[in-house]
Protein backbone atom coordinates (compact mmCIF):
# COMPACT_ATOMS: atom_id res chain seq x y z
CA UNK A 1 0.00 0.00 0.00
CA UNK A 2 2.43 2.34 0.57
CA UNK A 3 4.58 1.31 -2.36
CA UNK A 4 1.13 2.11 -4.11
CA UNK A 5 1.21 5.59 -2.37
CA UNK A 6 4.95 6.56 -3.17
CA UNK A 7 4.03 5.89 -7.18
CA UNK A 8 0.83 7.75 -7.12
CA UNK A 9 2.94 11.02 -5.78
CA UNK A 10 5.93 10.64 -8.02
CA UNK A 11 3.23 10.12 -11.10
CA UNK A 12 1.75 13.83 -9.51
CA UNK A 13 5.49 15.23 -9.73
CA UNK A 14 6.96 14.34 -12.87
CA UNK A 15 4.32 16.03 -14.79
CA UNK A 16 5.18 19.47 -12.94
CA UNK A 17 8.76 18.38 -13.70
CA UNK A 18 8.24 18.09 -17.22
CA UNK A 19 6.66 21.40 -17.55
CA UNK A 20 9.25 23.38 -15.60
CA UNK A 21 11.76 22.10 -17.58
CA UNK A 22 9.93 22.29 -21.10
CA UNK A 23 9.67 26.10 -19.81
CA UNK A 24 13.20 26.43 -19.23
CA UNK A 25 14.30 25.31 -22.34
CA UNK A 26 11.26 27.53 -24.11
CA UNK A 27 13.52 30.32 -22.55
CA UNK A 28 16.70 29.12 -23.60
CA UNK A 29 15.46 28.61 -27.60
CA UNK A 30 14.01 32.14 -27.20
CA UNK A 31 17.45 33.54 -25.81
CA UNK A 32 19.10 31.89 -29.04
CA UNK A 33 16.56 34.02 -31.58
CA UNK A 34 17.11 37.18 -29.37
CA UNK A 35 21.08 36.92 -29.86
CA UNK A 36 20.25 36.23 -33.31
CA UNK A 37 17.93 39.11 -33.75
CA UNK A 38 19.82 41.92 -31.89
CA UNK A 39 23.22 40.90 -33.34
CA UNK A 40 22.40 41.28 -36.88
CA UNK A 41 24.07 43.82 -38.60
CA UNK A 42 20.35 44.93 -40.26
CA UNK A 43 19.91 46.07 -36.69
CA UNK A 44 23.09 46.62 -34.38
CA UNK A 45 26.12 47.08 -36.98
CA UNK A 46 28.19 47.48 -34.10
CA UNK A 47 27.40 44.55 -31.92
CA UNK A 48 29.49 42.21 -33.02
CA UNK A 49 32.59 44.36 -32.61
CA UNK A 50 31.50 44.91 -28.91
CA UNK A 51 30.66 40.70 -29.01
CA UNK A 52 34.25 40.01 -29.89
CA UNK A 53 35.66 41.91 -26.49
CA UNK A 54 32.58 40.22 -24.31
CA UNK A 55 33.60 38.89 -20.75
CA UNK A 56 29.88 37.26 -20.58
CA UNK A 57 26.68 37.74 -22.18
CA UNK A 58 23.13 38.03 -19.83
CA UNK A 59 20.15 38.01 -22.39
CA UNK A 60 16.52 38.75 -21.78
CA UNK A 61 14.28 37.87 -24.23
CA UNK A 62 11.17 38.66 -23.16
CA UNK A 63 10.99 41.81 -20.29
CA UNK A 64 7.58 43.49 -19.80
CA UNK A 65 6.63 46.66 -18.39
CA UNK A 66 3.16 47.74 -17.40
CA UNK A 67 1.97 50.20 -15.30
CA UNK A 68 -0.25 53.28 -14.01
CA UNK A 69 1.27 55.61 -12.14
CA UNK A 70 2.83 52.55 -9.97
CA UNK A 71 5.26 50.25 -12.85
CA UNK A 72 6.99 47.68 -12.83
CA UNK A 73 8.91 45.38 -15.36
CA UNK A 74 10.53 42.14 -14.51
CA UNK A 75 11.34 38.65 -16.86
CA UNK A 76 13.68 35.66 -17.05
CA UNK A 77 17.65 36.03 -18.42
CA UNK A 78 20.10 33.86 -18.91
CA UNK A 79 23.79 33.97 -18.29
CA UNK A 80 26.68 32.62 -20.00
CA UNK A 81 30.28 33.91 -19.58
CA UNK A 82 32.92 33.48 -22.70
CA UNK A 83 35.97 31.15 -21.56
CA UNK A 84 38.38 31.71 -24.68
CA UNK A 85 35.73 31.81 -27.21
CA UNK A 86 33.53 28.64 -25.54
CA UNK A 87 30.41 29.42 -23.80
CA UNK A 88 29.64 28.35 -20.83
CA UNK A 89 25.61 26.38 -20.22
CA UNK A 90 23.77 29.14 -19.40
CA UNK A 91 22.58 30.37 -15.62
CA UNK A 92 19.02 31.52 -15.30
CA UNK A 93 18.18 35.11 -13.71
CA UNK A 94 15.55 37.42 -12.71
CA UNK A 95 15.20 40.85 -13.80
CA UNK A 96 12.80 42.97 -11.72
CA UNK A 97 12.50 46.98 -11.05
CA UNK A 98 9.64 48.90 -9.95
CA UNK A 99 8.79 52.62 -10.63
CA UNK A 100 6.92 55.62 -9.12
CA UNK A 101 5.42 58.70 -11.57
CA UNK A 102 3.19 59.71 -14.24
CA UNK A 103 3.36 56.55 -16.74
CA UNK A 104 0.58 54.70 -18.53
CA UNK A 105 1.03 51.85 -21.33
CA UNK A 106 2.61 48.11 -21.84
CA UNK A 107 6.02 47.85 -23.43
CA UNK A 108 7.75 44.21 -24.12
CA UNK A 109 11.53 44.56 -24.44
CA UNK A 110 14.13 42.04 -25.33
CA UNK A 111 17.70 43.24 -23.61
CA UNK A 112 21.50 42.19 -23.69
CA UNK A 113 23.76 43.13 -21.37
CA UNK A 114 27.16 42.49 -22.69
CA UNK A 115 29.99 42.46 -20.26
CA UNK A 116 33.12 43.61 -21.32
CA UNK A 117 35.05 43.94 -18.08
CA UNK A 118 36.41 41.84 -15.14
CA UNK A 119 34.80 44.16 -12.90
CA UNK A 120 31.47 44.04 -14.71
CA UNK A 121 31.47 40.13 -14.59
CA UNK A 122 32.59 40.04 -10.99
CA UNK A 123 29.61 42.51 -9.80
CA UNK A 124 27.00 40.34 -11.67
CA UNK A 125 28.25 37.36 -9.63
CA UNK A 126 27.23 38.72 -6.66
CA UNK A 127 23.87 37.41 -5.49
CA UNK A 128 21.83 40.68 -6.04
CA UNK A 129 23.36 43.10 -9.16
CA UNK A 130 21.23 46.37 -8.96
CA UNK A 131 22.31 48.05 -12.32
CA UNK A 132 22.89 51.91 -11.31
CA UNK A 133 23.86 50.79 -7.70
CA UNK A 134 27.63 50.20 -7.62
CA UNK A 135 29.60 53.51 -8.71
CA UNK A 136 32.54 51.25 -9.53
CA UNK A 137 30.83 49.17 -12.58
CA UNK A 138 29.37 51.69 -15.20
CA UNK A 139 26.52 50.33 -17.05
CA UNK A 140 25.21 52.15 -20.50
CA UNK A 141 22.01 51.74 -21.48
CA UNK A 142 21.19 52.31 -25.13
CA UNK A 143 17.80 52.01 -26.56
CA UNK A 144 17.23 51.11 -30.19
CA UNK A 145 20.31 49.96 -31.40
CA UNK A 146 24.11 50.22 -30.66
CA UNK A 147 24.96 52.54 -33.21
CA UNK A 148 24.24 55.80 -31.62
CA UNK A 149 26.60 55.34 -28.60
CA UNK A 150 28.99 57.61 -27.66
CA UNK A 151 32.30 57.25 -26.40
CA UNK A 152 32.08 57.08 -22.77
CA UNK A 153 29.31 54.16 -22.86
CA UNK A 154 31.50 52.27 -25.37
CA UNK A 155 34.06 52.41 -22.32
CA UNK A 156 31.35 51.42 -19.48
CA UNK A 157 32.33 48.06 -18.22
CA UNK A 158 28.76 47.21 -18.98
CA UNK A 159 26.64 47.96 -22.10
CA UNK A 160 22.40 46.92 -22.42
CA UNK A 161 20.62 47.14 -25.17
CA UNK A 162 17.01 46.76 -26.07
CA UNK A 163 14.35 46.64 -28.29
CA UNK A 164 10.86 47.83 -27.57
CA UNK A 165 7.54 47.34 -28.05
CA UNK A 166 4.83 49.09 -26.40
CA UNK A 167 3.99 52.44 -25.33
CA UNK A 168 6.50 53.53 -23.17
CA UNK A 169 8.87 55.56 -24.81
CA UNK A 170 12.79 54.10 -24.57
CA UNK A 171 13.65 51.74 -21.37
CA UNK A 172 14.77 52.74 -18.07
CA UNK A 173 16.98 50.14 -16.28
CA UNK A 174 18.69 52.01 -13.58
CA UNK A 175 17.23 50.45 -9.90
CA UNK A 176 16.88 46.89 -12.05
CA UNK A 177 17.87 44.06 -9.75
CA UNK A 178 19.54 40.97 -11.42
CA UNK A 179 18.64 37.93 -8.98
CA UNK A 180 19.67 33.92 -9.98
CA UNK A 181 16.94 31.85 -10.39
CA UNK A 182 18.48 29.25 -8.10
CA UNK A 183 15.00 26.83 -8.65
CA UNK A 184 15.36 26.90 -11.97
CA UNK A 185 18.82 26.11 -12.46
CA UNK A 186 18.49 23.11 -9.87
CA UNK A 187 15.55 21.77 -12.25
CA UNK A 188 17.63 22.17 -15.73
CA UNK A 189 20.95 20.83 -14.69
CA UNK A 190 19.35 17.90 -12.21
CA UNK A 191 21.08 18.80 -9.78
CA UNK A 192 21.30 22.46 -7.23
CA UNK A 193 24.08 24.47 -7.63
CA UNK A 194 25.11 28.13 -7.62
CA UNK A 195 25.68 30.65 -10.88
CA UNK A 196 28.93 30.25 -10.79
CA UNK A 197 29.50 26.70 -10.19
CA UNK A 198 27.51 26.69 -13.71
CA UNK A 199 29.56 29.52 -15.99
CA UNK A 200 32.31 29.43 -14.26
CA UNK A 201 33.51 26.07 -13.34
CA UNK A 202 31.34 24.34 -15.95
CA UNK A 203 29.06 21.97 -13.98
CA UNK A 204 25.97 22.58 -15.46
CA UNK A 205 25.33 19.98 -18.38
CA UNK A 206 21.98 20.20 -20.55
CA UNK A 207 22.04 19.12 -24.21
CA UNK A 208 19.69 21.82 -24.76
CA UNK A 209 21.52 24.98 -24.56
CA UNK A 210 24.33 23.65 -27.07
CA UNK A 211 22.69 26.16 -29.81
CA UNK A 212 22.57 29.34 -27.79
CA UNK A 213 26.78 28.39 -26.76
CA UNK A 214 27.39 27.70 -31.00
CA UNK A 215 25.64 31.22 -31.48
CA UNK A 216 27.03 33.12 -29.37
CA UNK A 217 30.19 31.67 -30.29
CA UNK A 218 29.95 32.69 -33.85
CA UNK A 219 28.77 36.45 -32.92
CA UNK A 220 32.03 36.34 -30.81
CA UNK A 221 34.57 35.35 -32.90
CA UNK A 222 37.31 37.25 -33.70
Amino acid sequence: MFRLLIAGLLALLLPAAAQAQMEQQTLVDRATLSVQELFSDAVNPQARGMMKNAKAVVVCPQVFKAGFILGGQGGTCVLSVNGAGVWSSPAFYSLISGSIGFQIGVQDSQIVFIVLTDRGLTALMESNFKVGADASVAVATIGAGVSGATTAAMRADIIAFSQTRGLFAGIALDGSVLSPRDEWNQLYYGQSMPPKDIVLQNRGNNPGADPLRETLAQYSAR
